[in-house]
């Protein structure tokens, strides 16, 4: 358990030593040091785990069935960018060598994210209970794509709507489920709201008939008509919801632009009405995994919080310190009582196996 209390310590750390508010003119510029080490070790620890998540088997046998298959057969497998990437590592590099590309994309985007926030290290902070330790170390696919999507936002958040929807587009080629993002580019608040309704529209199309079609009867048959529920499924969505009320309550005080502000009000109303869908559909397992895109609203609502209400003197850092206690005790609860916690713990990180 110590090696992800010791990752969230250094997110901590930074988010109290690093308080200023980064100006808006400074997103996105080069990275210091300290994001080139931060992202080396997220890398490191992601890529390098052993034997950690539930999933990890299910991984496995992925890459045993691309290293057996032709490139053409992975290529054509159901996720096009992860089969091509297993079948590589299934000959030069093993499990590994994919868990660390998919690490190094997540990282990637996850740091580009939290650097548009006005306080990136909180920000950072904030997404490692769950966002890093629960979802790039458990559903790799999933992880990598939620990963490139975040890269989508930063897109978004200048207002590049194309860029958005490529961005959401690879992601999709390592999970499909992340086609379910690409209108809401509908969203970026551009002058020309017709056109760009009309040429997204066409992507998302495409994009549908050449990746998700023929998974939506596997989708059906396996999830809805089983009804495989996902333990927890309520608590994660309730996860989303707290600070998607708290953005709605308060937006005006967020001081947003008129673009941004009207894409998170609907990021926001959207993540509210998984509580409905939750509790119609038969399936809480589908709906878990949909709402996992959603889970960047919680970095860029509770990293933005400080600023929001701490307006007074000395009041941002009893904020920060707030939020913080918060995550930490996110990551407690998780690691302590969550159903499959287990297969989070102990830690193992594999050069340290492998010397053993």
């Amino acid at each position: 358990m110590s090696p992800y209390w010791f990752l969230f310590s250094l997110g901590a750390f930074f988010a109290l030593t690093h308080s200023r508010t980064v100006p808006s003119n400074l997103y996105g510029s080069n990275w210091s040091l300290k994001w080139f080490m931060i992202f080396t070790v997220l890398v490191l620890m992601i890529g390098l785990r052993h034997e950690v998540g539930t999933d990890w088997s299910t991984y496995m046998m992925h890459l045993n069935d691309a290293t057996g298959a032709s490139f053409a057969e992975a290529l054509t497998q159901k996720d096009p960018a992860y089969g091509v990437l297993n079948w590589i590592a299934g000959h030069w590099g093993g499990i590994y060598l994919v868990n660390t590309i998919c690490a190094a994309l997540y990282a990637w985007g996850l740091i580009a994210f939290c650097r548009q926030q006005p306080l990136p290290w909180l920000a950072l902070a904030i997404a490692i209970p769950f966002l890093v330790i629960v979802v790039a170390m458990g559903v790799t696919r999933q992880g990598v794509a939620i990963g490139l999507t975040m890269l989508a936002l930063v897109a978004l958040g200048k207002g590049k709507a194309l860029q958005f929807v490529l961005w959401v587009a690879f992601a999709a080629l390592f999970h499909k489920s992340a086609i379910i993002l690409v209108p809401m580019a509908v969203l970026a608040g551009t002058k020309r709201k017709f056109w760009m309704v009309v040429w997204v529209g066409i992507v998302a199309v495409v994009l549908f008939i050449l990746l998700l079609q023929e998974s939506l009867e596997n989708l059906r048959s396996y999830y809805i008509e089983r009804e495989i529920q996902s333990s927890g499924a309520a608590i994660r969505i309730a996860m989303n919801a707290i600070p998607a009320s708290l953005f709605l309550l308060y937006r005006r005080r967020f001081s947003l632009p008129k673009g941004q502000e009207r894409f998170w009000t609907w990021l926001s109303l959207s993540a509210l009405m998984f509580i409905l869908v939750l509790y119609l559909s038969p399936s809480s397992a589908v709906v878990d995994r949909i709402a996992l895109y959603w889970l960047p609203l919680q970095v860029f609502v509770w990293s933005r919080l400080p600023i929001a209400f701490g307006n007074r003197p000395g009041n941002k850092i009893i904020w920060i310190a707030l939020v913080l206690s918060y995550s930490a005790a996110v990551m407690f609860v998780w690691l302590v009582f969550a159903a499959h916690a287990y297969a989070w713990l102990p830690y193992q990180f594999y050069p340290i196996v492998w010397l053993l």
